[in-house]
Parts: structure tokens; C-alpha cells; sequence
């Protein structure tokens, strides 16, 4: 499955470190970091190899050859990778590595969170991995600064926080990036979604409405962004903002956009509400965020409102009508001066759909309901919802078994999507789709 090693006991975890760490020191040794830099991997396997044989020689170890190849492996990790970590990078269907600690790594292998038996020497290993990762990207993570946010050459996402924050040692999490992009077709077999709610979306996008998916972590929701910007016209200027870069969009006119922290000085620090104020002078057609979390939802709420229609964020949030309270505190956030019924007019305005993701209790990600924004009534802002999951229980095998199932609402956006040349046939608002156990 990818997440042990090799096959040997667990009693004999602490004998095998101590093998690892003495060829490892051996190497460090006889060459200089500078050396090691500028060798190749598979260069230095013979090496290593000869290294093994006369310890397993001089200890008296016995070890078999399946063994041997494993711990040179192991090394050539330590030297030259991500350590005990390597073997899981190796395995596609792992998303998400969670370290906590030195001797607890879980992984999340479709959908589904599993401990694993990967485990470090000590906190000093765990340390060792992290720093490499973030000096390997122009990062640093010491006392002063015990929290780091970053993104690997792969694009996987990196958040690693060291003590005195963290309480159990060194922990660090990796979202991994996805390399393959799921096709709409594989979407809509998976259940994430159903046709006639795609089709409905892909309208929206070619409509130029602005769109906010809201979700929890893990949700989804930026496979849905990616797939939404799949319908974005080929010739329109697309400006993307993310706090890290995870977006895959696959326009040709793009220009990708990323904030940065403050250096070790305290200044120099980039926001997403600085490239939203920014991009407004690039002359884009849309502007996607990865996620609204703070100031720049005021900034990005106003260029919806003048001119720069089909633009698109997520959020975090347990429902559609949440995902409006969370923005409407983050605009409160940038100016507290604006009536909070002024912001919820000017949302509502802003706004026109709302698409809310979850991951369900087996793993699988599912849009559960698709809003239209009608406006402010009484200070409260009123949506309709056009397409709802409704959730029934769990088959047999654990799969997460319910309905996807049309309200009977007529968006009042038809009419745009009409002038845009998109024509939808009405009975795709009176739709009805089960999910059952394959």
C-alpha cells in the first residue's frame, strides 16, 4: 500500500535506524555538502551500497538482500529527498500525509484517513525534513517564526509548524497536488455532480456570472474551480490570486499571481488584497481568487460590480447562506465604517450563484446544492436554491447513498444566460438523480 518500508519487525524498528543513521553519517563524512549537491542519485547508489556491506560486515547484522537494496534506498531518501516521507510521495493514490510528531504519520488514500507505520528517528529527523523543504524554497522556520505555509516543486501545499506552537514536536501536513485533472465526464460518473447541473454551470460561466463555492477543508472546492474554468472562453484575459498556487486553469491568456510573506525583517509582505488591488490595473476579463479569507472580499466584491463579471472564489463554510455572513464579515474587515445592510446589498448585487461542496462520510466529494442570490429582503439576503443533494443514509459497502434532485426553481439568470447564446432546456430544473451502491 505504500506506506511501510519494508517488511521487518517492529522491535527491530530501532536497530534499523541506527544502521541507516551510521551509513548516512559515514557518507556526510567522507563528502562535503557541496558534493553531495552537485551528484546525482543514482550515482551515489553504489556507494552507499559498499558503505552498507562493510557495516553489515563489521556489526554482524544479518540482513537479507531485499533488505540491503531497501536501506540504500532509504539513505539515497535521506541524502537526497524527503526521508521516510519519499515512499509515500511514490504512491498516487495518497492526497493528504499528515505528521504528527515523530512517530504518528497518517495518509488520506481516497478519501479515507489512514495511519500508517512510515516513522521517524526522533523530533530532530522530523526537524531535518522540514528545514530542508523550506530552505529548498527560499523559506525559513526557527523560534521567531514556528509556522511556514508553503508549496513544493510538484505544487503539493506545505504547512509545517515546530515547537514552542506545536506541544508533540515537529508536525507538518502535505496536500498533495494532483497531476492528473478529472475530466467533467469522470465528475459527473463519480456522482460529484449531475449533467444537467453541470450544464446549468457551464452556462453561468459562459454568461459571465460571478460565482462563490463555498465548502469545508478537503471539500472539493477548488477541483470545482478548476472545472468551472474549464468554460471560460479561450480569448478572455484570466488573473488568477492565491495565497499558494493549487489552480490548474488551462487558458493560454493567464497570469498567476501569488502573495508572499514578510522576509526575516518584517517587511516586504505581498496580500491578496494588494494583487486584487493590483490586478484591477491588468486589464483582465475575470479574476479568480483561490479563496477569500480576509480584506481583499471587499476589493474583490467591488470589481464584480464594475466590470469584471464571471469572476470567481471559494470560501470556507458549512452552507450557502454562511458563505454570505463569512464575506460579509471579511468586508467588515476592511471597512467598518460601510452599514452592514449596505454590504449585504452590495454582496447580493456582486453575487449571483453559490455552489456548496462537502466531502460525505465515505470520502467522496458532492456539490450539495446550487443557489441562486435574488436579492436583500428585510436585511436578510434571499436565495433560492435550483439544485439540492439530499442524503439518505449509507450502502452496505460505506458509500454515501442519497438523491440529487432538481428544486423546481427557474433561476431568474436564464434570461442572461440566454442573451450569452446559452440555451437550457427547462427540464433540467425538474430533474431527479439517485446515487446507489455500485
Amino acid at each position: 500500500m505504500g506506506s511501510r518500508s519494508i517488511p521487518r519487525p517492529s522491535n527491530n524498528a530501532d536497530r534499523w535506524f541506527a544502521l541507516k543513521s551510521q551509513v548516512h553519517t559515514r557518507l556526510l563524512n567522507t563528502m562535503s555538502a557541496d558534493q553531495l549537491r552537485g551528484l546525482r542519485k543514482d550515482g551515489m547508489r553504489d556507494q552507499i551500497g559498499n558503505m552498507v556491506e562493510r557495516l553489515v560486515g563489521e556489526t554482524g547484522t544479518p540482513m537479507t538482500i531485499s533488505e540491503r537494496e531497501k536501506l540504500i534506498e532509504e539513505i539515497l531518501d535521506e541524502v537526497f529527498g524527503l526521508g521516510p516521507l519519499e515512499a509515500l510521495f511514490k504512491d498516487a493514490t495518497i492526497s493528504d500525509i499528515l505528521v504528527n510528531g515523530f512517530d504518528s504519520v497518517y495518509v488520506e488514500r481516497n478519501g479515507i484517513m489512514q495511519e500508517t507505520s512510515v516513522r521517524f528517528k526522533d523530533q530532530a529527523h522530523v526537524r531535518l525534513i522540514i528545514d530542508r523543504i523550506v530552505s529548498n524554497i527560499g523559506r525559513r522556520i526557527d523560534e521567531s517564526s514556528p509556522i511556514v505555509d508553503a508549496r513544493l516543486g510538484d505544487g503539493s501545499r506545505v504547512c509545517a509548524v515546530i515547537p514552542p506552537i506545536s506541544l508533540i514536536g515537529p508536525v507538518m501536513s502535505i496536500r498533495r497536488f494532483g497531476k492528473k485533472l478529472l475530466t467533467t465526464d469522470e465528475l459527473v460518473r463519480n456522482d460529484t455532480f449531475t449533467q444537467g447541473m453541470l450544464d446549468f454551470l457551464s452556462g453561468c460561466v459562459q454568461a459571465r456570472l460571478n460565482i462563490v463555492i463555498s465548502g469545508g477543508s478537503g471539500s472539493g472546492k477548488t477541483t470545482m474551480l478548476n472545472t468551472l474554468s474549464r468554460f471560460v472562453p479561450e480569448e478572455e484575459r484570466v488573473v488568477t490570486i492565491e495565497d499558494t498556487a493549487e489552480l490548474q486553469l488551462q487558458q493560454s491568456h493567464l497570469v498567476r499571481l501569488e502573495t508572499r510573506p514578510m522576509n526575516i525583517e518584517g517587511a516586504g509582505e505581498i496580500s491578496q488584497r494588494d494583487l486584487v488591488i493590483n490586478a484591477l490595473r491588468m486589464r483582465p476579463d475575470r479574476i479568480v481568487i483561490g479563496e477569500c479569507r480576509g480584506a481583499e472580499a471587499m476589493d474583490m466584491m467591488q470589481a464584480m460590480n464594475t466590470g469584471h463579471d464571471g469572476s470567481m472564489t471559494t470560501c470556507h463554510a458549512n452552507t450557502a447562506r454562511d458563505a454570505f455572513s463569512r464575506l460579509e464579515t471579511m468586508v467588515m474587515m476592511a471597512s467598518s465604517a460601510i452599514p452592514d445592510r449596505v454590504i449585504r446589498q452590495m454582496l447580493a448585487s456582486a453575487v449571483q450563484i453559490v455552489i456548496q461542496a462537502a466531502r460525505l462520510t465515505d470520502g467522496s466529494r458532492k456539490i450539495l446544492s446550487i443557489s441562486e442570490v435574488i436579492g436583500v429582503d428585510e436585511d436578510q439576503v434571499v436565495m433560492e436554491d435550483i439544485f439540492r443533494f439530499e442524503r439518505s443514509g449509507v450502502g452496505k459497502t460505506g458509500k454515501a447513498l442519497g438523491t440529487f434532485r432538481a428544486t423546481g426553481h427557474i433561476p431568474e439568470v436564464l434570461g442572461r444566460l440566454k442573451a450569452y447564446g446559452v440555451q437550457l432546456p427547462r427540464s433540467i430544473f425538474s430533474e431527479v438523480h439517485e446515487v446507489k451502491e455500485r
